[in-house]
C-alpha cells in the first residue's frame, strides 16, 4: 500500500490540467472557490479508478468510435478552459467578485477527470499495477482520493502565494497567460503520447 500511496501522491502532485486549473482559481478568486474543485476533482479521479477497475471504463473504450470522439471532447474541454484562463480579468482578487465569472465548481471538476488524459493514464496504471498485486479496488479509490485532497490543496496555497506578487493587472495577465499555455501543453502531450 506504501508503493500506491507514494504513486497516487505523485499522479496528484504533479502538474496537470487540473492542478493548472486549481492554481489559476486560487490566484484569481482565493482559497475557497477551490474548495468544490479539491473535491470534485479527488472524487472524479477516484470514480474513475473505480470504474476501469470494474471493467467499465475499459468496456466503453471499446465502443467503436468512442476513443477518438474522447479525445477531441478532452481536447476540446481543456481548450475552452484554457481560453477561459488566457481571458481571465485581471482584477484584484477582492474587487468587483459579482461580475468574475463563476468558478469550474464541484461537479465541472468530476467530469474534468473524464476527459482528462492524465487521468485516464493514472486510473489505467492504478488497476494494471496494483490490482494486479491483489490491492482491493475499493482501497485503491479511496486511498487515492484522501491522497489527492492535500495535493490539489498544495497548488490551491500555490495559487494564493503567487497572488501577493501578482497585484498589478499586467502580472496578473501574463501569469494567466503562461498558465493557459501550460495547460494546452500539458493537455496535447497527455493527448498525444497516452
Amino acid at each position: 500500500m506504501f508503493a500506491f500511496v507514494l504513486f497516487a501522491f505523485v499522479a496528484s502532485i504533479t502538474p496537470g490540467p487540473t492542478n493548472l486549473i486549481v492554481l489559476s482559481t486560487s490566484a484569481q478568486r482565493g482559497w475557497r472557490p477551490c474548495v468544490p474543485i479539491i473535491f470534485g476533482a479527488g472524487a472524479g479521479a477516484a470514480l474513475l479508478v473505480w470504474a476501469v477497475g470494474t471493467g467499465a471504463g475499459s468496456a466503453l473504450l471499446l465502443i467503436p468510435g468512442l476513443r477518438p470522439a474522447l479525445t477531441v471532447l478532452g481536447l476540446g474541454w481543456m481548450l475552452w478552459l484554457a481560453w477561459r484562463i488566457f481571458t481571465a480579468p485581471v482584477t484584484p482578487i477582492e474587487k468587483n467578485p459579482a461580475k468574475a465569472d463563476r468558478p469550474m465548481g464541484w461537479l465541472g471538476a468530476v467530469l474534468l477527470q473524464w476527459v482528462n488524459p492524465k487521468s485516464w493514464i493514472m486510473a489505467l496504471a492504478v488497476i494494471s499495477v496494483f490490482m494486479a498485486e491483489g490491492q482491493p479496488l475499493g482501497q485503491l479509490t479511496l486511498a487515492f482520493f484522501l491522497v489527492a485532497l492535500p495535493c490539489l490543496g498544495a497548488w490551491a496555497l500555490l495559487g494564493r502565494g503567487a497572488a501577493r506578487w501578482l497585484d498589478r493587472p499586467r502580472q496578473m495577465r501574463w501569469f494567466n497567460r503562461v498558465l493557459a499555455l501550460l495547460l494546452v501543453i500539458s493537455s496535447a502531450g497527455a493527448l498525444l503520447h497516452p
